[in-house]
């Protein structure tokens, strides 16, 4: 059984983690249009993008994807803890605060 929901987490945290990252791109793609009124650079290297519009373009979009991605897998990972009582298999806590108590809400 464990085994199962082991898989069962992975591949949950897998598609939310791709359908968040799907999801802030396309509205970052939107948002980049509308604020410089043109595309996101679809090739950042490619030497006829401006520098300075392709570094904005790969902080930005970086930044945002990762923040999505780490959201969704955290809330697969809170889900699987609520149902199981335990955080899921190669999941732990990291020891910031090794006096709170592990919580499951």
């Amino acid at each position: 059984m464990a085994s199962d929901s082991s898989k069962l987490f992975t591949a949950v945290s897998l598609a939310s983690a791709l359908g968040a990252a799907a999801m802030a791109k396309k509205g970052l793609n939107a948002s980049w249009k509308a604020a410089t009124g043109k595309n996101p650079p679809a090739n950042p290297a490619d030497p006829d993008v401006n520098v300075w519009e392709a570094v904005a373009w790969a902080a930005v979009s970086g930044t945002l994807i990762a923040l999505a991605r780490m959201f969704a897998t955290r809330q697969a990972a809170h889900v699987y803890a609520k149902q199981t009582g335990h955080l899921p298999p190669g999941l732990r806590r990291d020891g910031q605060d090794k006096d709170a108590p592990t919580p499951v809400s």
